[in-house]
């Protein structure tokens, strides 16, 4: 007699973060909440992201977010990003923003409101816009970290870029 396979696809998603944050599972209470009492998908968004590690959460810098709010349809609109905003010390003049985030470093915090600017929490946000109206979900590279670089063919394989671990030199080693 054969073996009797089992041939369910388990489901792997998360249903909820695996940190113990007791505020963000407050938050994750709150957009569960919108995300099934309203039909607006942002929400929904909102609250997958909430659930994810933090390598699925990169960080983002002010720069790049001013570049992405710059356009004059974006102006008024809030920057909402389910993850860390930092400084960017290349940046010399940023425009008033609007910011929702997890968390904000000291040095972007301090340069947001100096332009005038305004960060908001997810609490917050939800007060203001719970349907997400006039606001841009951002998020950071996720490929930009150091480990990402190593992935793929094996380095000195033929169209590899790969990039090697640790100091490597060419020749026989003993």
């Amino acid at each position: 007699m054969g073996i009797d396979i089992t041939h369910k696809k388990k489901n792997t998603a998360r249903k909820e973060p695996k940190s113990n944050d007791l505020y963000l599972r407050l938050l994750v209470k709150l957009y569960r909440f919108l995300a099934r009492r309203t039909d607006a998908p942002f929400n929904r968004v909102v609250l997958k992201r909430l659930y994810m590690s933090r390598i699925n959460r990169p960080p983002i810098s002010i720069s790049r977010v001013s570049r992405q709010m710059r356009s004059d349809d974006r102006k008024s609109k809030v920057a909402v990003v389910v993850g860390t905003v930092t400084d960017d010390i290349r940046l010399f003049k940023l425009q008033k923003l609007t910011v929702c985030a997890l968390h904000v470093t000291e040095g972007a915090r301090a340069r947001i409101l100096k332009a005038g600017g305004e960060i908001l929490t997810f609490d917050q946000l939800a007060l203001k816009a719970p349907k997400g109206e006039n606001t841009i979900l951002l998020q950071g590279p996720r490929k930009a970290r150091e480990a990402v670089k190593h992935f793929g063919p094996a380095p000195g394989s033929r169209h590899s870029h790969t990039k090697p671990y640790g100091p490597r030199t060419n020749g026989r080693k003993n």
